[in-house]
């Protein structure tokens, strides 16, 4: 199987692209099946928490350049159409996901791939990780949210810079630039510490992490008015839960909330 797909009992989903002898590039059928995956994972409020991996020692190296070359000489639609029919899918189903995504970026993130773990919420790296804006060097303009997620992460001067040179950014580097929110010591410690932080993710008021990410999407594109709409929305949502009644009443009494999600 191309796409991995496993719950832990904590109700994390874990994700794993599953080609590792091609860097977890990504195919036609692989990008079908997590398109499809994350819808799954979108309408299951038994998922509290996602983590997206990949197999081997890379996260994801972009676009499977031997299938689309084949589709380019076979004189295809496909390689024009699979942005519609499976990146822009893709994109706004992780970015907009209403629980926390944690990338474990082990390796390479290339192209597409360096895409899928931008649009995480969180993203945990290691000494060999490194993010390669790819898509000048094949001649193509970015795709799958990079041109959403990457100014709002290092700025519309430095994302445009990583854009057009495409040259590598190793781990240090992007850590520095918030590309990774954590550098472990050593890449086997990577997946171990995405499913820890998953882990304590998924123990949280997810309802209310929701509607975080919704604020925060919809206050850094919009007016502050449109801003605090949402938040007002945002606030009645959270406000009907039990999480919140449950956790307001132990903070009153001195005692450690738990949170079921609803």
């Amino acid at each position: 199987m191309e796409l991995l797909f496993e719950r832990t009992e904590s109700g994390v989903a874990i994700l794993t692209l599953n080609r590792p002898d091609a860097l977890n590039s990504l195919t036609t059928a692989l990008k079908v099946a997590l398109r499809d995956t994350l819808q799954e994972i979108q309408d299951d409020d038994s998922v509290r928490a996602v983590v997206l991996a990949g197999a081997g020692r890379a996260f994801c190296g972009g676009q499977d350049l031997r299938e689309h070359v084949d589709l380019l000489e076979s004189g295809s639609s496909a390689p024009l159409s699979t942005v519609a029919e499976h990146y822009n899918p893709i994109a706004t189903l992780l970015g907009g996901m209403p629980k926390p995504v944690v990338a474990a970026v082990r390796g390479m993130a290339a192209g597409a791939g360096a895409s899928l773990a931008l649009l995480c919420d969180f993203r945990i790296g290691g000494p060999k990780t490194a993010f390669l804006m790819a898509f000048a060097n094949v001649g193509l303009a970015g795709d799958t949210g990079i041109s959403w997620a990457l100014p709002r992460i290092v700025g519309h001067a430095k994302a445009l810079e990583l854009l057009l040179l495409a040259e590598p950014v190793p781990a240090q580097a992007a850590f520095g630039l918030g590309m990774l929110t954590r550098l472990t010591d050593d890449d086997e410690d990577v997946l171990p510490s995405a499913l820890e932080l998953a882990d304590r993710l998924a123990a949280g008021p997810t309802v209310a992490y929701g509607q975080i990410k919704r604020e925060l999407a919809a206050g850094g594109s919009g007016s502050l008015a449109a801003a605090l709409a949402v938040e007002a929305e945002a606030q009645a949502t959270c406000g009907r839960t039990a999480d919140h009644r449950d956790a307001t009443a132990a903070f009153v009494q001195k005692q450690r909330p738990v949170f079921n999600g609803a």
